[in-house]
C-alpha cells in the first residue's frame, strides 16, 4: 500500500479547486488523478480538513 500525498500538496488542490478551476484542469497540473481532486474536494467539503483517512487498523479477534 502506498503513503498518502503530501498534506501541502492536497491543500494547494484544494484552493485550486475551490478557485473555480475543474477537478481535470488541477488533476494535470499537480499530476494526480482526477479521483483524487475529487476525493480531497469532498473530504473539505464535508470535514474542512483534507487530512487523509485512516489506512489499516486493527480487527477484533474472532472468539
Amino acid at each position: 500500500m502506498t503513503a498518502p500525498l503530501l498534506h501541502d500538496l492536497r491543500e494547494r488542490v484544494v484552493a485550486a479547486v475551490l478557485n473555480d478551476e475543474s477537478c481535470r484542469v488541477v488533476a494535470a497540473r499537480f499530476k494526480v488523478a482526477v479521483s483524487s481532486v475529487v476525493k480531497w474536494s469532498q473530504r473539505y467539503r464535508v470535514t474542512g480538513s483534507v487530512r487523509p483517512g485512516k489506512i489499516g487498523g486493527h480487527r477484533k479477534r474472532i472468539a
